[in-house]
């Protein structure tokens, strides 16, 4: 397969270094073990953090609080036998070395590695500029496992991965709630419903960015409230973002959020005017329509009586709750409607990075 500046080949896998091995970085990792992937179609030939301490990574990937044990065979060891410690995991026979986090991306061994494709899930290198740091340590292609600034193409699979050009040296997987809502909207675009504007809200489950008791926050000060105890008024450009991904709604949806003191599932509730008449009915119907079809894999539906344990370690990016939708139309309007679509921030969307890398790539599942 050739992509623009350089070829992947069918047999060999491709090389991928992750910066930040934190939940996102971990969660993508084990994505990639559970379909198979590593070894085959990818060799994560290097995981950075703040830490080489290679049996804490081991430790930090057989136990996770949310996800259970970690299904695959884990060892370490050291590169070198004078290594103060073991700074090498072994991934079900794999070896990927651990790496001290830098303040620059530049100074990264990616060029000493072959890395050709660098998953980038600090939170910290999410403007493009910054984020090429990678491209000049040695990397060809980047992924942000978060919404990106600056020069760079926002891509949602199922939604708009088909823009994806070889020519794309960074690229960002958008947020998790992007992921959730954007298969919403392009459904209701497809099937000619429309949208003529709509606010969304997500109940978003408290992350790692907030604080486990009242601590200081300087730009949000409400974001420095404990977040177990609190529900959270939150921004979030996750709504503005879909015009980034569906530029024929750019500027028709805002939205906000609310932290919850939930440490996983998150559910967006979108009130939208369609542009068309519709029916509860027909909305439900069309959604269903789309989860079997054009949208398998990315978006699902329930038609139970769930909550949001319920879909932990769920991979889709969004399910649509069938029994959730409302409208509030007055004699002879029928065009104001709200969706309720459930997703595991953390899993649905690590699986949606891998998804983004095998389609950049060409690596088969």
């Amino acid at each position: 397969f050739f992509f623009g500046q350089f070829a992947f080949q069918t047999m060999a896998p491709v090389k991928v270094g992750i910066n930040g091995f934190g939940r996102i970085g971990r969660m993508v990792f084990q994505a990639l073990c559970d379909q198979g992937l590593l070894g085959t179609a990818v060799d994560v030939v290097g995981v950075v953090d703040m830490s080489t301490d290679a049996d804490y990574f081991a430790y930090q990937m057989k136990y996770d609080s949310i996800h259970g044990r970690f299904k695959h065979d884990v060892k370490t060891e050291k590169s070198d036998a004078c290594a103060a410690e073991a700074d090498t995991l072994i991934v079900n026979g794999n070896k990927i070395k651990c790496v001290m986090a830098t303040r620059n991306p530049e100074d990264l061994p990616w060029g000493k590695l072959g890395v050709e494709v660098v998953i980038e899930s600090t939170g910290i290198f999410t403007e493009a500029d910054k984020a090429r740091g990678h491209i000049k340590a040695g990397c060809k292609k980047v992924i942000i496992s978060a919404p990106g600034k600056g020069d760079l193409k926002t891509i949602v699979m199922g939604v708009n991965h088909e823009q994806y050009e070889a020519s794309m040296d960074v690229v960002s997987n958008a947020s998790c709630t992007t992921n959730c809502l954007a298969p919403l909207v392009h459904v209701l675009l497809k099937e000619g419903l429309g949208v003529e504007k709509g606010l969304m809200t997500t109940i978003h489950s408290y992350t790692a960015t907030q604080k486990t008791v009242d601590g200081p926050s300087k730009k949000d000060w409400r974001g420095g409230r404990a977040a177990a105890i609190n529900i959270i008024p939150s921004a979030t450009g996750a709504a503005k973002a879909v015009g980034e991904v569906l530029p024929v709604v750019k500027g028709k949806l805002t939205g906000m959020a609310f932290r919850v003191p939930t440490p996983d599932v998150s559910v967006v509730d979108l009130t939208f005017l369609a542009e068309k008449d519709t029916s509860i009915k027909e909305i439900d119907e069309l959604m269903k329509k789309a989860a079997g079809s054009y949208m398998k894999g990315i978006l699902g539906v329930t038609d139970e009586e769930l909550v949001s344990t319920d879909f932990i370690h769920d991979n889709r990016s969004s399910i649509y709750d069938s029994l959730a939708t409302l409208q509030n139309n007055l004699p002879g309007e029928k065009r104001m409607f709200k969706i309720v679509s459930w997703y595991d921030n953390e899993w649905g969307y690590s699986n949606r990075v891998v998804d983004l890398l095998c389609h950049m790539t060409g690596c088969k599942k």
